[in-house]
């Protein structure tokens, strides 16, 4: 977790699919491949807040955010990270059949789980793993975490944490410095499954493991990217497959070159163990800021931070494909006035969608 001090950032040490379900229908359904390629710049339209923090007695929580989000029994599902007036971070979980309706959706916390209780959990991603029939939610209690489920829209269904590792692999240790391990990602292809994660310290990791052995046997940590300057690689790592079989990888920076403000960078790759090639990864031409959205007419331009989000999918599996003609993207903004402690600044989810697709 950080917390911001006359603009900058410091860490605080952690408190604390193509392949569908079987029984009742996913909506969402995978659409089939088709050849694209992607532009060299986007451009974007956002919404108006659609997910806020709905407090309740014993939940004074100030922000949602790190959504995670995918289309199931005809409603849509997000989970996201709860931060409230104590400090206390944890997730939460809401569902509704049109994004008109988010807004006045009920939310659900997940300390209500017993499985998971009154602890450390942020930075959600919720998938369908095909080959084992099962629902599986990555996130962060410290190291990272799994649950699991046979129906991923009863937020009291999901099994108690289970650690990926056994210990924090040596690569991360030697190059995290002040920052740590987190946001934490999983992607499959055909062979192999995949943990992608940041460090804060300007560097992103791949681990590896093969489709049979998931969710244990992570291996082969290794850095694919790193930057001299901490903030141009910062965190909120996540990786899809591209319906035209390529790969796209976005991440988190503060525009240090200008404003401090968050925005998102993106890398392609031809396979989930390849190199990343830059895409549009600068202050001047990035995949999302202030300077490449407008707002809803009637919108006002209510934040200039386009933080911690998740790609709108093509279907619900580990492959985590999404439509490169249509990309939207749920990201969390804020009020630019907003200022202080990071448990205190208020996130709220909203929704982009591109507005230059070259399909």
């Amino acid at each position: 977790m950080r917390t911001f001090v006359n603009g900058l950032v410091f860490m605080l040490p952690a408190v604390g699919v193509l392949a569908l379900p079987p029984g009742p229908a996913v909506a969402g359904t995978p659409q089939p491949a088709r050849e694209s390629s992607l532009p060299g710049s986007f451009t974007w339209s956002s919404s108006g807040p659609l997910i806020s923090p709905k407090p309740d007695a014993g939940h004074p929580i100030l922000s949602v955010k790190d959504p995670t989000v995918f289309r199931y029994r005809d409603r849509w599902h997000v989970y996201f990270t709860t931060a409230d007036s104590a400090g206390r971070w944890s997730l939460g979980h809401t569902s509704f059949a049109q994004w008109s309706e988010a807004a006045s959706a009920p939310q659900t916390f997940l300390d209500a789980n017993p499985n998971i209780g009154n602890r450390y959990a942020a930075a959600p991603q919720v998938f369908y793993f095909a080959p084992q029939q099962t629902w599986y939610m990555v996130y962060q209690t410290g190291p990272p975490s799994y649950s699991t489920s046979k129906d991923p829209s009863d937020p009291l269904s999901w099994s108690a944490p289970r650690n990926f590792f056994g210990s924090e692999p040596t690569v991360v240790t030697e190059n995290k410095g002040d920052g740590a391990w987190l946001d934490f990602w999983a992607i499959c292809d055909r062979m192999d499954c995949y943990l992608f994660f940041s460090d804060g310290n300007g560097h992103q990791y791949r681990s590896r493991t093969t489709l049979a052995e998931f969710p244990s046997g992570f291996r082969d940590t290794a850095i694919v990217l790193s930057e001299p300057n901490r903030f141009d690689l910062f965190e909120a790592g996540n990786v899809y497959r591209l319906g035209d079989g390529g790969y796209l990888m976005l991440a988190e920076a503060l525009a240090t070159g200008s404003d401090w403000r968050r925005y998102f960078r993106a890398w392609t790759a031809d396979s989930l163990g390849g190199a990343w090639k830059p895409l549009a990864d600068t202050e001047a031409n990035p995949f999302a800021r202030s300077s490449n959205v407008v707002f809803e007419a009637g919108q006002p331009a209510w934040t200039r931070d386009f933080s911690h989000g998740e790609m709108i999918r093509a279907g619900v599996d580990q492959t985590l494909t999404i439509d490169p003609c249509r990309f939207q993207f749920l990201y969390q903004g804020m009020d630019p006035a907003a200022g202080g402690d990071y448990y205190r600044l208020p996130w709220r989810l909203a929704l982009l969608t591109q507005t230059d697709s070259t399909c």
